[in-house]
């Protein structure tokens, strides 16, 4: 395993992570917590969750399975988040989170899923950086970071405060040329980056042979693309860590077996397929659903998250006839008719963190059908 300082921490934590949003099967707390020991045994020590994954229940998982990585003299940090803004409502939080995660102190904590930047002046008015000061002094957090899911420039805005120690953001082939004034940011404040969506949420294993690209030159054809995505990442100097969701012991293994036979490119390969990927993703003039599902609140009960992930296919398929009907019938066995239901209340366009226009989407699926 590879480790990287955390910003200006001083904090080492492992390149590859564990991301606690995709267990298999939250409920059966004795598989997640294998996998989990399974992990920190294969070099893992960063292990992110949020109050929101499985509505707490990431946290429960985490918390027995950090009691175990005591007793196994296993080493840890624990990355979490909130989205409360208030004095009342951070304290609140953060006492359960404790509890949960069965910890004194949480190492990295994150303010939650900065969406827009009126969204994150809102939680400034609030008090959110004196709130968060304080439980640093009290030594309930260790550190003082960010979630955000802003495009472009806008995350440069953001970083460029003197508030934050490190950053939580999604990266990955479908988005290198939209994150260079990020990475900027992060190399001007020396912060500690760790990377979501290292994969493009399912979108580069889903379809291997057209990120083929990101494959090292003269590699064998065979060669796994979800090694391959993960490595070119790793091989970013600025990057600290990159989340994987894992959910089985395959995947787990995969993804070490990648970090065992990882060896860097040099910055001028990197620069040569960072521009393959910018001319591949020309082709395509919409963006591309990344499967973090914050979208999944709809009054109607719409699976949204499926429909988006059934529309990428579309984007990326042009060949198939029925792409969207195909994947929706044989992986998520969806009926497109559901689409019909869409009120256009537009609560999952408000959490959409690549703002895409999802009530047009459901129209022209429902329409399709």
């Amino acid at each position: 395993m590879i480790y990287r300082e955390y910003g200006q921490t001083g904090d080492k934590v492992s390149l590859l992570g564990f991301g606690g949003m995709r267990f298999k099967n939250i409920d059966d707390h004795d598989e997640c917590i294998r996998l989990m020991i399974a992990a920190a045994e294969g070099g893992i020590n960063y292990f992110d969750t949020a109050p929101g994954y499985f509505e707490t229940r990431s946290e429960t998982v985490f918390g027995k399975a950090f009691a175990q990585m005591r007793k196994l003299n296993l080493p840890f940090y624990c990355a979490t988040k909130t989205f409360e803004s208030t004095e009342s409502g951070i304290r609140r939080e953060v006492e359960a989170q404790l509890k949960r995660l069965d910890i004194g102190t949480i190492d990295f904590y994150h303010i939650w899923c900065i969406s827009t930047l009126n969204n994150w002046e809102n939680r400034k008015k609030d008090g959110i950086l004196k709130t968060l000061a304080k439980l640093k002094e009290e030594g309930l957090i260790k550190h003082i970071c960010i979630s955000s899911h802003l495009i472009k420039n806008e995350l440069k805005e953001l970083l460029m405060e003197d508030v934050f120690e490190g950053v939580l953001f999604g990266y990955s082939a479908y988005n290198f040329k939209t994150r260079q004034e990020a990475f900027d940011a992060v190399k001007e404040k020396k912060l500690g980056a760790v990377i979501m969506n290292p994969l493009g949420g399912g979108l580069i294993p889903d379809h291997p042979e057209l990120f083929r690209f990101l494959c090292r030159h003269g590699a064998s054809p065979s060669e796994n693309i979800i090694a391959a995505a993960l490595r070119i990442l790793w091989d970013h100097p600025e990057i600290t860590s990159t989340l994987v969701g894992f959910d089985t012991i395959e995947h787990l293994n995969e993804a070490l077996e990648a970090m065992e036979n990882y060896k860097p490119r040099t910055l001028l390969e990197l620069e040569e397929t960072k521009a393959k990927a910018a001319a591949f993703f020309e082709r395509f003039t919409v963006p591309l659903c990344t499967g973090c599902a914050y979208c999944d609140k709809c009054p109607k009960k719409i699976p949204i998250p499926f429909f988006m992930d059934a529309y990428n296919h579309k984007i990326l398929e042009k060949s198939a006839k029925d792409p969207i009907g195909d994947r929706l019938r044989w992986h998520w066995n969806i009926n497109r008719s559901a689409a019909c239901e869409c009120s256009e209340c537009g609560l999952c366009e408000e959490a959409c963190t690549q703002h895409i226009k999802i009530i047009d989407r459901l129209k022209e699926i429902s329409k399709q059908g």
